[in-house]
Formats: C-alpha cells, structure tokens, sequence
C-alpha cells in the first residue's frame, strides 16, 4: 500500500509539473504494482490442501506420520509459495522436549497449474499430552518481492497421547491405604445387609428396621442397629495449579502427578470400584482454537500469531470426571489426564471449597498433590471432618531427603496435624510400591 500511495503522489506531482518522463515512469510502475497485487491475490487465492494422519490416539513413545497435500486449482503456474506446517512450538522447545519431528514441515516449491506438493513428517511423542499439528500457513507474492500475500488453511489435527500407567504392588490391602475399603468413621450411610445389633425402638424408626424376633423375645419393640458401610472405590483430586509445583523440576513432578493418578485410576478399576477424578488443570481440548483459517494477512506474524497456541487461561471452573463404575470410566479419566495442563486460576484450596459438593461420600478422596501449604493442609482436615475418607499422595521428584520422623518435615507436619493419611512418591519404582509400603502413623 505504501508504494502505491508513493507512486500516486509522484505522479500528481509530474502531472502538475507536467514532468513527462517522470509521469510515464510512474504509470509504469502504478501498472506493475497493480498486476503484482492482483496476481499475489490470484495464485494464493487458488491453492487448497488436504491433511492426512495415520492415527489420533497413540501411547508415550510411538510415532505418527503427518502429510499435508497443497493442491494448485488455478490454471496459472504459482512461481514460488512457502509452506509451513503449525507446530506446538512450547512442546519442541520445552526442555526435555516433549516431541521430536522428523521430515520437512516447511516447504519452498513451485506449483504447476493443476499441480500438488506435499509435506511428509513424522512426530515421535515423548510425553503424554494433547498436540494440534496445523493449520497450514501458505506464503506467495510477485516476482519482484513487492507485495506478498499470506493464507491459514486446511483444518488442524490433534493426537491424543495417553499417559503411562505403573502397576501398583499391593493395592488391594485394605484399611488405611490409598485405595481399597476404609470404613467410615460417621455411620453417615449403613449396610442393611450387615446386623451388628439391636436397640429399642424409637419413633421414626421404619417398619422394615424392627427386629420382629428380638420384639417377641423382650415383649417391646426393637430395632436393628447395621454396621456401617464402607467406601469402595476413590476420587482423585489432583492440583495441577502452576503455583503448586515449585521452582525446582517442575515438568517432572507434573508428569509424575499425571502418572501417579493415572496409575491408581487403573488399579481402582481393575478391582470393579467406583473411580472419578477432580483437578483444577485445564483441558487442552478447550484451549485449542480453531482461528484464523482461510484467512488473509497483511504480514506474516500476523498469519503465525492466528495459527499459534497462545491463550492463557484463568481458570475457575474445575475439570471432572463423576466418581463412577462403567465400562468406559478409566478411558475417560485416561483421555482427560492426557488433555491436562496446568493453569494458573483455580488454587487447590479453592478447587476443595468450590467442589465438596460434587464429591462422592462413598469413595475416598485421594489428593495428589507436589506441595502442602498450610491453606491445603486445613482444606484436606475440612473435608476430612465432613466425613470424607482423605488420603494425600505427595509427589516430590527430586528430593533425595531422607527425613528423621520424630521431627517430620514441613508438608508431613501439616498433614498429620490434619490427621490425613499420607504416602510420598520420588519416582515411578516408588510409585509402582505406592500401596504395599507404610511410612508414618
């Protein structure tokens, strides 16, 4: 635009003049601009792609092939166009990274009419994680550099990488253990199955709670008394709030919280039991934007900066899965640990405030969690003395401490201030030992 409006103003100025040669000059090149833009507009404007992936779920470690085939619909050659496929560029250059591409994702080709280039790469996944390859950013312009045109196209894929689940050794101990039956210590719900006695009949008492033979016996009515039920299977409550990992290994602690939760997912569910999960991370299907697509751009940054993930989230609503038994429960709790990431709204003392409401009483609530403050600590005792069975998982990848217990550390002191019951995970061989080992009580 600033060449023609240049162009337009020196050739007011030879007209007025009436300086021929500079009038001609700039009709020349007022007529190269004009063809340039129009032919800019004209080979961008004919270029379409199609995408292809040979698969959207794979597991950490495997592979995906990833082709992007730009067609040229028009009947003019489009003498050069720069393709370049979208990459998440925080996962490539995240250290580790989290995953590594092999191949061409950006591309400088000619384009016959009627002709087709392709990109071909292969992506490796190193760390679970929900990735968006695309959309396609096509640059092309004139012949002479002075007018370039930029386009987003074809529709994004996304691969689903789930996360690595550890078996556990002994999670089918019972009483006191992060998972398995825990007997309440508030008859807030009774076994009708389980007689532990009989007292006297009082009034409310229904019809089918009296004891018909304990009545005949005494000559008064008497009632049965049930011993309590038990809570079989759990909820996890995972804090993946930014703030709650520290400053020292961060990536691996979340990693290990992811796998940790996963991993007692999996153990709860193999046993037949009710399994949920509860966290303050964000879905990273809800961060993915389609924008920007089929679009034109007056500068590159511009076209990139459409094509990029870049939202931030202050997240205030929680992600959750019900606490329930169902063919398809793990799979879900999987695929949402999977999309996880952290965020930076909802702190984990909030998350218990905000979400006691939705969690199931006849399960145990298990936080996992990499840090206890003493906000979380009395947010734990709370819900606790709500007459929830509370177990805390503590995931402290990189601390080779090991603690005199007749003075515990800082995080364990608050817990058992708390009375919560509480088990430390450093690394996946501690995790996999998570249920068959005790530490302090």
């Amino acid at each position: 635009m600033k060449w023609v409006l240049g162009t337009i103003v020196l050739l007011a100025a030879g007209l007025i003049f009436k300086l021929g040669s500079l009038v001609y000059g700039m009709y020349v090149v007022l007529g190269v601009l004009l063809v340039s833009r129009y032919l800019a507009r004209v080979w961008t404007g004919h270029l379409s792609a199609t995408r292809w992936t040979d698969g959207d779920s794979v597991r950490i470690g495997e592979s995906v092939q990833v082709e992007v085939t730009v067609l040229n619909l028009g009947r003019w050659r489009v003498p050069w166009v720069l393709l370049e496929d979208s990459l998440p560029l925080q996962a490539l250059r995240q250290h580790p990274p989290r995953i590594r591409v092999e191949g061409q994702s950006l591309l400088l080709a000619q384009l016959p009419a009627r002709g087709q280039k392709t990109l071909a790469y292969e992506v490796r996944f190193l760390m679970r994680g929900y990735y968006q390859f695309g959309p396609l950013l096509l640059e092309s312009g004139d012949l002479f550099g002075l007018h370039r045109r930029y386009r987003v196209i074809t529709s994004p894929s996304c691969v689903l990488v789930y996360p690595k689940v550890v078996p556990l050794e002994g999670y089918d101990i019972a009483s006191r253990r992060p998972i398995g039956e825990v007997r309440l210590s508030h008859r807030l719900f009774e076994d009708p199955t389980r007689i532990a006695g009989v007292r006297a009949y009082e009034r409310g008492d229904p019809l089918n709670r009296i004891h018909w033979r304990a009545t005949a016996r005494t000559g008064s009515l008497q009632s049965k008394l049930y011993e309590p039920s038990c809570i079989a299977g759990a909820t996890i409550v995972l804090n993946f709030h930014e703030g709650g990992f520290g400053l020292k290994n961060p990536v691996y602690r979340q990693e290990l919280a992811i796998t940790t939760a996963a991993s007692l997912a999996n153990a709860v569910y193999q046993r037949g039991e009710q399994i949920g999960l509860l966290t303050n991370g964000r879905d990273a299907a809800e961060r993915i934007r389609y924008e920007g697509r089929h679009q034109e751009f007056r500068t590159r940054a511009i076209a990139r900066a459409k094509a990029a993930e870049l939202e931030r989230s202050q997240r205030l609503q929680p992600v959750q899965v019900e606490t329930r038994r169902g063919a398809t429960q793990l799979e879900q709790i999987l695929a949402t640990l999977a999309r996880l990431e952290s965020t930076n709204g909802f702190e984990f003392p909030q998350l218990l405030a905000a979400s006691t409401g939705r969690l199931a009483r006849d399960a145990t609530v298990i936080a996992v969690l990499a840090d206890v403050s003493e906000e979380t600590a009395i947010a734990l005792g709370n819900l606790k003395r709500n007459g929830f069975a509370v177990t805390a998982v503590l995931v402290l990848y990189g601390e080779t401490d090991y603690y005199d217990w007749a003075q515990p550390p800082e995080w364990a002191a608050r817990l058992l201030a708390e009375g919560i019951d509480f088990r430390r995970v450093d690394d996946e061989p501690a995790l996999s030992r998570l249920c068959a080992e005790r530490i302090l009580r």
